[in-house]
């Protein structure tokens, strides 16, 4: 968007997914700003887990609080990743302690329980392209005497967050989180699939708020990096858009049938 090259922000929630080894990775950015809140609750029940991305010079910023407080909210399991660590001012690594002081101080103002707040911890240069989970390789790595990936960060992915909690036995069922639209297929419902499958041609149910529409799937789209890709198939647990009605609308369900209950409706 012009609006956020200009600001140097982000308003709009971004989906992207990476495969590392045989796992699949969706991956949704936030806004940071409480002024697009309304984006950030929306996205969030997509997720199972968040990466707190905090700047080691700059410390957590009221945007900061913010999103932690409606992740804390969901209950999801949050690893902070402390970026920017190559920044000079912390050289040294006393900085970088401030700072996750700082941001366990936010977590526990917040109300996080005892699991919540014994987050782990990634040190990261993003722009280098390299992290680590031990402090003391920091200057090191800074230093270029050491190299290292971006691996330890998706290990530590794999490991602390859970599975989607999805069913694929049961019959169709997605939150529209989110809408897109595409010049050649119009609206576009955003959502991750809660249950069950649904391929291209095969009729669903859009269950709104105050009425319901029995609609044919014309396209259907994943996430692979950045890019949309179009598939036959939209399985549950992954994020998928899905087009066929103009009349998609945030909140609403899509289903296989009228026997399975829409979703309880986004509240922004």
């Amino acid at each position: 968007m012009d609006l956020e090259r200009e600001k140097g922000i982000t308003i709009q929630a971004k989906n992207a997914s990476v495969f590392y080894k045989d796992l699949k990775i969706n991956i949704v950015d936030t806004p940071g700003h409480a002024d697009f809140g309304g984006e950030v609750e929306r996205i969030l029940g997509m997720v199972d887990g968040a990466l707190l991305l905090v700047d080691a010079a700059e410390g957590p910023l009221p945007q900061t609080r913010f999103v932690l407080k409606k992740a804390l909210e969901k209950n999801l399991r949050v690893i902070l990743v402390i970026n920017k660590v190559d920044r000079a001012e912390c050289r040294g690594g006393e900085r970088i302690k401030e700072v996750i002081n700082q941001t366990f101080d936010l977590f526990v103002e917040l109300g996080a329980n005892d699991e919540q707040a014994d987050f782990p911890i990634v040190y990261a240069c993003a722009r280098q392209g390299w992290c680590t989970l031990n402090f003391d390789e920091i200057e090191d790595l800074v230093a270029q005497k050491k190299t290292a990936t971006l691996v330890p960060m998706f290990d530590l992915i794999e490991k602390e967050v859970p599975q989607p909690r999805v069913n694929a036995d049961v019959d169709f069922q997605m939150l529209i989180s989110n809408l897109s639209y595409s010049d050649y297929v119009g609206r576009l419902a955003v959502g991750r699939v809660m249950g069950g499958k649904i391929q291209r041609n095969q009729r669903l149910v859009r269950l709104g708020d105050q009425n319901q529409e029995d609609f044919q799937v014309s396209r259907i789209y994943v996430l692979e990096g950045m890019a949309q890709k179009e598939v036959e198939v939209l399985e549950a647990g992954d994020i998928g858009l899905i087009a066929g009605t103009e009349n998609f609308q945030i909140g609403d369900t899509l289903v296989g049938s009228l026997a399975t209950p829409a979703l309880e409706r986004i509240q922004v």
